[in-house]
């Protein structure tokens, strides 16, 4: 890492101090920062990095906080909302957050000798001035409208609060300040040094064996990790871990003395925060890590899936909530009273169903390329079935990491009751996710207001099984499950008992238009027609997009390479894997006069707008370049 006095830069302007005056004295004592970026998000997360001079900037201050600065469509992703013929769009800061500076390490300031700094000021997009739209809008008013309904229904169902924990005497509503909602997130890449390539045999067999999970990290990497996390704590993130995760192989020493040779992967987890600050931080984050890791020589992906099979990488995203209340104390909300006796209170029953219930309108926020659902395959830790896991009992506390979404529970310390999703991946969009999973919550705290029922009425609801009646989750389904979703059932029991996943970007999208779940998302104008619809058509256009000009060429370079190795002395187990192989090489990728491929027909589906017929061959493709693979490594590992 570069050597450069730490205690000299800025870091974070803090929302406490972003009047302008405040704003200018401190610009004024750091010029090492030239520049000043609005960064707003669109409807799928992408956000906006302009450079303007800090001068400019500083002239202008008020002005440019309160009208922000204008933009039009091209330079933001939100169809259905800035079209080409109605395209005004404004960005303007949010007041309300931290904002980060964002330094050039490549770039040294002659007169300080630090890195150039750009100031990035998260912002809101306002379409035709008037219209907040993307992501953190919708955020935003998503934590707005779960503040305000969950104050409203304890107001009218102060029972609710009966069995919270408290240290001290029964919460009442008057009691309440305040909800704190907190969210984290796990950031799951993978680092190598560039041009490498994967040999996909040694890093299945180390994943295995284990051999890289939580293990010591060495050369590049080491320090690489340990920049990140020191200069992360700088910007106030407050880390709490850095280690390997499961993929990898031992990194290689070179001739020159240095690694030549890395391909791992590794885990960042900081503090939690507020739903928004917590998407910006985790934005913010992304571009650190690249840049450190770039400055040590070595590439990092966020790819949910950047190597088959291997695993892929996760952001495990955890949901708390606490009631402030007016003597300056908090309360977990999901935490029972007798944590021995009770897995969690009323409200956390009704939070954790609600986001099994729905969770087909939340998924199509969380999985939304075909990256996405390469990592979610069975076998590989990633969750496959619409499940939760509470514990064996509750005075025996676990974990069960083959479930979508696990109850986290800590005796010493109440505060700690939190729920983690596990589906969500380095790529997803976290302001939609969140903002989809917290409409999800209270719909379910609503129910379970409403119905009046008991902590112990409503273990037995969600630990219901198929075919029985319930007053909100669905009949078909059972929703809980403390063994191993992997290997203790089938595909087809899987299916049976939790419901059929979507298997494609297609199937997934589909549920933002059929869905009877979908009026969730709409309650108090959280997600319009409008939004949903943007969100909708920026899914399909991309993922259309990667299936014919990236999916179709890195499929056509993959059966180039299962290419003919055998010669004189091969046998009859060489000609038959062999012939195998050609035939899979030829369904997939080889036109005739008379047979169209898989490839030439998933061109052809999409380029006719028939999404359904270019998902169906899209998902048996996908299972014939498996057995593909297969035959083609027992052919190589037979050959001399």
């Amino acid at each position: 890492m570069i050597d450069v006095n730490w205690k000299k830069m800025l870091f974070v302007l803090p929302a406490r101090e972003h009047t302008p005056r405040q704003i200018k004295a401190i610009l004024d004592s750091h010029p090492e920062v030239k520049f000043v970026s609005f960064a707003g998000s669109d409807i799928v997360g992408n956000d906006t990095d302009e450079k303007i001079p800090i001068q400019l900037f500083q002239k202008n201050m008020e002005d440019i906080l309160k009208n922000g600065i204008q933009t039009d469509g091209s330079s933001v992703y939100l169809p259905a909302i800035a079209e080409l013929n109605d395209a005004k769009v404004d960005i303007i800061a949010d007041m309300d957050v931290n904002w980060y500076v964002d330094y050039n390490f490549a770039h040294i300031d002659a007169d300080t000798k630090l890195p150039i700094g750009t100031l990035r000021i998260p912002s809101f997009l306002y379409h035709n001035k008037n219209t907040r739209v993307g992501s953190r809008a919708v955020l935003a008013d998503a934590e707005a409208s779960f503040k305000r309904r969950i104050k409203k229904v304890i107001a009218e169902h102060p029972e609710l609060l009966e069995s919270v924990y408290s240290a001290d005497e029964k919460i009442k509503a008057s009691d309440i300040d305040d909800v704190e909602i907190t969210v984290a997130t796990e950031l799951e890449f993978w680092v190598k040094t560039p041009e490498d390539t994967a040999d996909r045999d040694q890093l299945s067999t180390a994943q295995i064996l284990k051999e890289q999970y939580w293990k010591r990290t060495t050369g590049p990497v080491r320090a690489a990790l340990e920049a990140c996390m020191i200069l992360l704590d700088h910007y106030g993130i407050e880390m709490e871990m850095g280690h390997k995760e499961v993929g990898g192989v031992k990194a290689k020493l070179g001739n020159t003395g240095s690694y030549d040779h890395v391909m791992e992967q590794l885990e960042i987890d900081w503090k939690y925060s507020s739903p928004m600050q917590a998407s910006d931080n985790e934005a913010m984050i992304k571009y650190i890590v690249k840049d450190v890791f770039l400055e040590h020589g070595l590439e990092v992906t966020f790819m949910a899936k950047p190597i088959p099979t291997v695993s892929g990488s996760g952001e495990h995203t955890h949901f708390g909530m606490a009631l402030k209340l007016k003597d300056g104390s908090k309360v977990n909300l999901f935490s029972h009273k007798k944590p021995d006796k009770h897995f969690m209170s009323a409200p956390g029953y009704g939070a954790l169903m609600g986001i099994l219930k729905n969770y087909d309108v939340i998924n199509p926020f969380v999985s939304t390329t075909n990256d996405a659902f390469n990592r979610l395959e069975v076998g590989f830790e990633a969750p496959v079935c619409t499940a939760t896991s509470l514990g064996n009992s509750p005075d025996n506390l676990s974990r069960n990491r083959s479930v979508l979404i696990c109850l986290i529970r800590s005796f010493e310390n109440p505060l700690a009751t939190r729920f983690e999703l596990r589906s969500p991946n380095p790529n997803s969009n976290t302001y939609m996710v969140v903002a989809a999973t917290l409409m999800a919550m209270m719909d379910g705290i609503e129910a379970v207001a409403d119905s009046g029922k008991v902590v112990s009425e409503l273990e037995a609801s969600i630990s219901k099984k198929k075919g029985e009646d319930d007053f909100y989750l669905m009949k078909e389904y059972e929703y809980r499950c403390e063994d191993n979703v992997f290997d203790n059932y089938s595909q087809n029991e899987r299916d049976e008992l939790f419901g059929m996943a979507p298997k494609s970007v297609w199937e997934n999208i589909n549920n933002l238009a059929s869905s009877d779940n979908l009026k969730i998302l709409k309650v108090d104008d959280v997600m319009t027609d409008q939004t949903l619809e943007s969100h909708r058509q920026a899914v399909l256009s991309t993922w259309a997009t990667e299936l014919t000009n990236r999916l179709v060429p890195d499929i056509m370079d993959f059966l180039a390479k299962c290419s003919k190795q055998h010669g004189e002395g091969s046998t009859d187990y060489d000609l038959a894997n062999w012939n195998a192989v050609v035939k899979l090489k030829n369904e997939i990728g080889k036109t005739t006069l008379t047979y169209r491929c898989m490839l030439g027909r998933i061109t052809d589906a999409v380029r006719a707008g028939d999404y359904q017929l270019a998902s169906d061959i899209h998902i048996e493709m996908k299972q014939k370049l498996r057995k593909l693979e297969q035959i083609y490594n027992k052919y190589m590992r037979n050959l001399f």
